[in-house]
């Protein structure tokens, strides 16, 4: 009898923990207006480290035959993939949690260095809701560290507002060749809780 593969393995920790935790406010309507973006983008390649606050986004991609998804070990192997599938004339979008986005710093020196687009989507912590103190820093400076490197930084409190942030920050990283992030508040997402 063959193991489970490590990304069926993430993909059922990050379920288990979205069904357990609250963490799934609007996630269908923005996940669906997220995908549509990202179709109407050219957009087929999603790289993740995957999280709870991203599972009905995720499922939708992974349910998709046009969409790839690739799990990442770590969130800044994200940044390479992307340049790479620039320089290959393809596009692609980084989903991952703020607490992984601290991973990335060095690494977003690349698009930034050599004008190639980064697209990213970030899932909040740390902010409304939160309980576990650790997600408290980076999700408080996620917005300060990446403007400082030059990312482009979009905001989104409402589920409603996710597709069409997505979408402007998909022209401008593709179109400018720039960093660009989509930053989706704890709100919509829902604040984390691993009690019944």
């Amino acid at each position: 009898m063959s193991s489970p593969s490590p990304r069926s393995t993430a993909m059922k920790t990050a379920m288990a923990t979205a069904e357990n935790s609250g963490a799934v406010n609007g996630g269908t309507e923005w996940a669906a207006d997220v995908l549509d973006a990202m179709k109407a983008r050219g957009i087929r390649t999603v790289a993740t480290v995957p999280d709870g606050g991203l599972i009905y986004l995720l499922e939708r991609c992974e349910a998709d035959p046009e969409m790839r998804v690739i799990t990442l070990s770590r969130e800044d192997e994200g940044i390479g993939l992307l340049a790479g599938l620039w320089l290959g004339g393809e596009r692609g979008v980084l989903l991952m949690q703020s607490s992984g986005a601290g991973n990335c710093v060095n690494a977003l020196s690349l698009p930034a260095a050599c004008r190639i687009p980064c697209l990213m989507l970030v899932t909040m912590r740390g902010e409304w809701g939160e309980f576990n103190p650790w997600q408290v820093p980076m999700g408080r400076a996620v917005e300060n560290c990446f403007s400082a490197l030059g990312v482009h930084c979009f905001r989104a409190h409402q589920a409603i507002q996710v597709g069409e942030c997505f979408g402007a920050a998909a022209d401008l990283a593709f179109y400018s060749s720039f960093a660009a992030a989509v930053l989706v508040g704890q709100r919509v997402i829902g604040a984390k809780s691993f009690q019944k």
